[in-house]
């Protein structure tokens, strides 16, 4: 994070009673709006995803933590800490709780924390600020019009697979969250569920000095990195895939027409264009009719 301005806290606004999330820097420490500031500048108890990069945050902004308690909230945590901050919200104070980069609720601990919040009967406030999704998906050039977060894969291969083949049908512009060491074999199984000429973005260290972001189709990418070792937090953007418009008698029929002149590859090509349909949705089909390839 670069220095940034000091902000100045010596006459601090009183924050109103209640939970306040607020939206932390993905990259460029000046992300920060100056809601969250004064949030972090008057709240009585200042509650962090990690502590540490709270403080470094607060340092570089001039804030101090004047001598408030600074709680952390995370997964190993959290229902020992939920008690403990429901008890202070009881006694009228006002709390913020940070994620370690980013908008709380989002790929992080903070969503049982809301919901109990909600439960008990006390005021849940928001300050919008850096969404690595909602960076990501402006920086892609892919629709926007209609959008689904898929946060993480699960790490179980059998698991991944169905959540991807279900994420593969789902007529919006997708958006994953996937580490630099599994990306590699994340693409490939993407090319294998989903097709490798659908249209993705890969973007990496968002509002930083290096960030790059890279925007072709998913077969394309995955050769392009094939012998890059990456680095920084990744969202991986990927396009729609084409809307089925046919239904399966219509499918089945123009395959057994197809079929019964040409070469599977030939047919598969042909009702591809014929009805508008995913290739690999056609191959399959086709495959199940039994024509010899």
């Amino acid at each position: 994070m670069h220095r940034a301005t000091a902000h100045d806290t010596r006459g601090a606004r009183p924050v109103p009673p209640g939970l306040h999330l607020i939206a932390t820097p993905i990259g460029a420490a000046r992300d920060i709006t100056l809601h969250a500031l004064d949030l972090l500048a008057g709240a009585d108890i200042l509650v962090a995803e990690d502590t540490r990069s709270l403080r470094k945050l607060m340092e570089i902004h001039g804030i101090s933590s004047k001598h408030r308690p600074v709680w952390a909230y995370h997964d190993h945590n959290g229902a020992a800490m939920r008690p403990r901050i429901i008890s202070a919200l009881e006694d009228g104070k006002s709390l913020v709780y940070a994620s370690e980069a980013g908008t709380p609720l989002v790929a992080d601990p903070g969503f049982q924390l809301a919901r109990t919040v909600v439960e008990q009967g006390f005021a849940l406030h928001s300050a919008p600020g850096p969404s690595a999704v909602l960076s990501a998906l402006t920086l892609a050039g892919l629709p926007s019009d209609r959008f689904c977060f898929m946060g993480f894969a699960p790490a179980q291969a059998g698991a991944r697979k169905q959540v991807l083949t279900e994420a593969a049908a789902i007529p919006a512009t997708l958006i994953f969250y996937e580490s630099p060491k599994r990306i590699h074999r994340f693409l490939t199984e993407l090319c294998d569920i989903m097709g490798s000429d659908r249209k993705a973005a890969l973007c990496r260290e968002m509002t930083k000095k290096h960030q790059e972001v890279l925007r072709m189709t998913l077969g394309d990418m995955t050769s392009e990195l094939a012998d890059r070792t990456l680095k920084g937090e990744i969202a991986l953007v990927v396009d729609r895939g084409v809307t089925a418009t046919a239904n399966a008698d219509d499918l089945d029929r123009a395959l057994t027409q197809a079929l019964a002149q040409m070469t599977l590859k030939e047919a598969v090509a042909h009702v591809t264009a014929e009805l508008g349909l995913p290739r690999r949705s056609v191959y399959q089909a086709a495959l199940a009719k039994g024509k010899p390839q």
